[in-house]
């Protein structure tokens, strides 16, 4: 009797290298097929697939390798279950790219055969991947709406949103000592208003280079030219902005990029791994407040030394590790931590000086203590350099927090 083997995938744009992988797999027995639901698609991509699932199903169904396929009544990245459990296979089969720990393990107390293939074209063929046929598309969209575009406003520009180490990107903090400072590039899902903490002064200078959207090129590359260009040496507010805005807006997923005392990071680490940026996305929430208000200083009253400078790298290597481990509870104190390191050099990120005086009017300090008492909060800091714009919060549950309360935004990272 043959043995059953499972496969579980999206296949919107199924192509020959689904066609080889099928076969491939095929040779450790009869072939069963999981497709990833609609709804799950949208929630994993963040995008309706191009194809419904009844038509993915189909063009699976009558690929000669398969035997059987289903749609995956599962969510998430193991939306797969329920069809496993109704296969119940010999073998389990993904790509290398589609491996995982979580898999491995899954098929280990299951009792299945976990088998992981390399990606490999049909003899003859040239080598196929989803991503290489949706990177080929979005060219030549992006040619057609830059040919087309006689005006703009940006709404397909990413933001970003700094989760700690924030200032250590300028010499005068990290001169003290060196440390991370870390973001996450966000599709602009929501308005994303001046003078708010998420680089809006960044992302306009992008747009007089690409109105449309960000070109398809190396992302740090991308973000060294786009810091070049803000920067220019013909400047003359005297200010230069961090490089931690190009880099957050420019390289997509989970970045972080270390600062000793110059403004461009001596080294930059990234992570795309889909669990890592949903755990992020399950907890993360934004509140907007009151812009920046003109005359608007938050650096009147810096106080800077090596202790609190310390406090602000540690807090940001702490929110890293918690973050990869996707521990809520480390990664909220730790998130907690840096925001308060950051108040300790820069008071004026809660209660700024307009025009050279302090007035409690301008203060955010009310928004934070309203939000910070509530159950489901666990962590609270401003984006930026404070004063205002948005209240960014860890929360225990952010589809629970935003239906509870409309004012807040669920967040959505960019992909690569």
């Amino acid at each position: 009797m043959k043995k059953k083997v499972f496969v579980s995938g999206c296949y919107d744009l199924l192509h020959s290298g689904h066609v080889e992988f099928f076969q491939q797999a095929a040779q450790y027995g009869d072939l069963y097929v999981g497709i990833g639901s609609d709804a799950t698609y949208l929630e994993y991509k963040h995008r309706k697939p191009m194809f419904p699932q009844e038509e993915r199903l189909f063009m699976v169904k009558n690929i000669k390798a398969v035997k059987e396929a289903y749609i995956n009544q599962g969510s998430g990245v193991i939306d797969f279950l329920p069809t496993l459990d109704l296969v119940k296979p010999d073998v389990f089969v993904v790509n290398a790219e589609g491996g995982s720990d979580e898999k491995r393990k899954l098929c280990k107390e299951r009792g299945i055969e976990y088998v992981e293939l390399q990606r490999t074209p049909h003899e003859g063929l040239q080598a196929r991947s989803s991503s290489s046929l949706k990177a080929e598309l979005a060219k030549g969209q992006q040619e057609t709406d830059t040919t087309q575009a006689g005006s703009t406003n940006g709404e397909s520009i990413p933001t970003r949103l700094d989760l700690a180490g924030t200032w250590i990107d300028q010499p005068y903090v990290s001169m003290h000592h060196p440390g991370w400072a870390i973001t996450i590039s966000l599709e602009p899902t929501f308005e994303v208003r001046d003078r708010c903490g998420l680089s809006t002064s960044t992302r306009k200078m992008i747009q007089k280079i690409w109105p449309v959207k960000l070109p398809k090129m190396d992302p740090e590359i991308l973000a060294r030219l786009v810091f070049c260009f803000e920067n220019n040496p013909e400047r003359h507010d005297g200010i230069i902005s961090g490089a931690q805005d190009s880099i957050g807006i420019c390289i997509p997923g989970l970045c972080r990029h270390y600062y000793d005392h110059n403004f461009w990071p001596e080294k930059i680490e990234t992570t795309q791994d889909e669990m890592t940026l949903r755990f992020l996305e399950d907890h993360l929430v934004m509140i907007p407040m009151a812009p920046r208000r003109p005359g608007c200083s938050v650096v009147e009253d810096k106080a800077i030394t090596p202790d609190k400078v310390k406090a602000l790298a540690d807090a940001a290597d702490a929110c890293w590790t918690a973050i990869l481990a996707h521990n809520i509870d480390d990664f909220a104190a730790a998130y907690k931590a840096s925001f308060e390191a950051q108040i300790a050099m820069f008071p004026g990120m809660v209660t700024p000086s307009i025009n050279g005086e302090k007035l409690h009017e301008a203060s955010v300090q009310p928004t934070i203590d309203q939000y910070s008492a509530m159950d489901d909060v666990l962590a609270w800091k401003m984006p930026g350099a404070g004063g205002g714009g948005y209240l960014a919060l860890v929360v225990k549950d952010s589809k629970k927090f935003t239906n509870a309360h409309h004012e807040a935004i669920n967040l959505q990272i960019r992909r690569a």
